[in-house]
C-alpha cells in the first residue's frame, strides 16, 4: 500500500494537478486558455479511444470483454440506486437532487480512468484496452437511473423526453469520439496506428500533466466558491467513491479480470461525470442544483479520486489479485 501510495504521489500528472489546487487556493492569476483546454480534451480522448482499439484488434473479443462490457453496464444503471438512497437520508436531499447527483455517481469521469490509466501503467498494472469500451459504456445507464429515481420512467423531463435526451447522451461529443476512435483503432489495427503514433503517443504524458494542471485550477476555485454543499454532502462525495470503487475491484477480479483491468473498473465506478452528466441534467432536471451535483463530483470527488483513491484501487486490487510490488 505505501509504495503504490508513493508511486502515485510521484506522478508528474498528479503532482501537475497538486500544483493546479496550490496555483488556485493562493489566487494565482494562473489559467489555461478554454479554446487550448477544449483542443486538449479532444487529443486525449482520441489517443485513449485509438490506443484502446488498436489492444481489442491485437486480442479480439472473447469471453473477458464481454464480461467486461455486461459488468460495466450493470454498474453503472446499478450505483445510482445505492447513491439515490445515501444521498436522500444522510444527505438529506430531495427527490430531484437525490436523483441528479446520484445519476453523477453511477456514470464515469473520463480523465480520471485516464490519469489511472496512466498510473496503473507506470505501476506495471496497464489495463485491457477493452476497458476504454467499458467505460463509454457506462455513461446512459447512469443516467437513465438517475431519471427513473428523479422523475419515474417514461415521463417527460424538463423541455424533452427522456428518449430525446438519451439521444443526447449518445451523441454527446465526449462520447462519440471514444467510440469513434476506439472504431478507428480496431480497424486501422497496430499497423495503421503505427503512422499516427508519434503524435498519438509521444506527447500523451505532457498534454495530461497541462489538462490536469487546468483541472485543478477549476476543481480548487470551484470549491472556494461552493455555497450549496453541506458537509454532509461532502462526506458522501468522499464516502461514494470509496465503496463504489472497492466494490467494482472485486467485481473486475471476481469476473476474472486482471490485476491492471480490475482496479480500471474499480476507478470507473469510483468516478463521478462532471461533463456529460451535468450537460443531461441541465436539459432533463433542470430545476436540480447544479451547485451541488456539479461541486460534489468536480470539486470533491475528482481531487480526492485523483490524489488518493486510484493508489487505494490499485492497491485493493493488487491485494485480491496476489499481486506485490507493482509486478505482475
Amino acid at each position: 500500500m505505501l509504495e503504490t501510495a508513493i508511486q502515485t504521489f510521484t506522478s508528474p500528472v498528479v503532482l501537475f494537478f497538486v500544483l493546479g489546487l496550490f496555483a488556485a487556493f493562493v489566487r494565482s492569476d494562473l489559467a489555461i486558455p478554454e479554446p487550448i483546454a477544449k483542443a486538449m480534451s479532444l487529443y486525449l480522448m482520441a489517443a485513449i479511444g485509438l490506443k484502446g482499439g488498436v489492444a481489442v484488434s491485437k486480442s479480439g473479443i472473447d469471453a473477458t470483454v464481454v464480461s467486461a462490457l455486461g459488468a460495466g453496464i450493470v454498474a453503472g444503471f446499478l450505483l445510482p440506486f445505492f447513491a439515490y438512497g445515501v444521498l436522500k437520508t444522510f444527505g438529506k436531499l430531495n427527490r430531484i437532487n437525490s436523483g441528479a447527483v446520484a445519476a453523477h455517481y453511477g456514470s464515469i469521469s473520463v480523465v480520471t480512468f485516464v490519469t489511472a490509466t496512466e498510473i496503473l501503467t507506470g505501476q506495471a498494472r496497464e489495463p485491457g484496452g477493452y476497458m476504454v469500451a467499458v467505460m463509454a459504456a457506462m455513461e446512459a445507464p447512469a443516467i437513465l437511473s438517475g431519471l427513473i429515481l428523479a422523475r419515474g420512467l417514461g415521463s417527460k423531463s424538463g423541455t424533452q423526453s427522456t428518449g430525446e435526451m438519451l439521444h443526447e447522451v449518445f451523441t454527446n461529443s465526449s462520447i462519440m469520439l471514444l467510440l469513434g476512435a476506439f472504431v478507428v483503432g480496431m480497424i486501422g489495427g497496430e499497423q495503421g496506428f503505427g503512422e499516427v503514433s508519434p503524435f498519438f503517443e509521444a506527447g500523451f504524458k505532457g498534454v495530461l500533466c497541462i489538462f490536469l494542471l487546468d483541472m485543478g485550477l477549476i476543481a480548487a476555485r470551484r470549491m472556494i466558491d461552493a455555497r450549496a454543499v453541506t458537509w454532509r454532502l461532502g462526506a458522501i462525495a468522499i464516502f461514494l467513491p470509496i465503496v463504489n470503487g472497492l466494490v467494482g475491484t472485486a467485481l473486475g477480479v471476481g469476473i476474472g479480470l486482471d490485476t491492471g483491468s480490475s482496479a480500471a473498473l474499480g476507478v470507473l465506478c469510483a468516478s463521478a461525470s462532471y461533463i456529460a452528466v451535468p450537460a443531461a441534467m441541465r436539459l432533463a432536471l433542470p430545476e436540480a442544483d447544479p451547485g451541488i451535483y456539479l461541486t460534489m463530483s468536480l470539486s470533491i470527488t475528482f481531487p480526492f479520486n485523483v490524489l488518493i483513491n486510484i493508489g487505494v484501487i490499485s492497491a485493493f486490487a493488487a491485494m485480491l489479485t496476489g499481486v506485490n510490488g507493482g509486478i505482475p
